[in-house]
């Protein structure tokens, strides 16, 4: 999951410390998720937000 999050970062220039400050989740937190750590559904939810994707933007599989 971690990868497609990056990957929107990435897109739009937003760093993790950014994201951090936009979702009130700790950097560190964030760095979890990185590193392989499963968010949760209301910190998925405030990360798309954030990043203003949809919820299945992070479910699809790249095939």
């Amino acid at each position: 999951m971690w990868d497609k999050i990056q990957k929107e970062l990435n897109r739009q220039g937003i760093s993790i410390y950014k994201l951090a400050k936009i979702t009130d989740i700790k950097d560190t937190t964030l760095h979890n998720y990185k590193k392989g750590s499963e968010p949760s559904f209301k910190n998925m939810c405030k990360i798309a937000d954030a990043l203003d994707v949809s919820l299945d933007y992070f479910r699809k599989r790249d095939d």
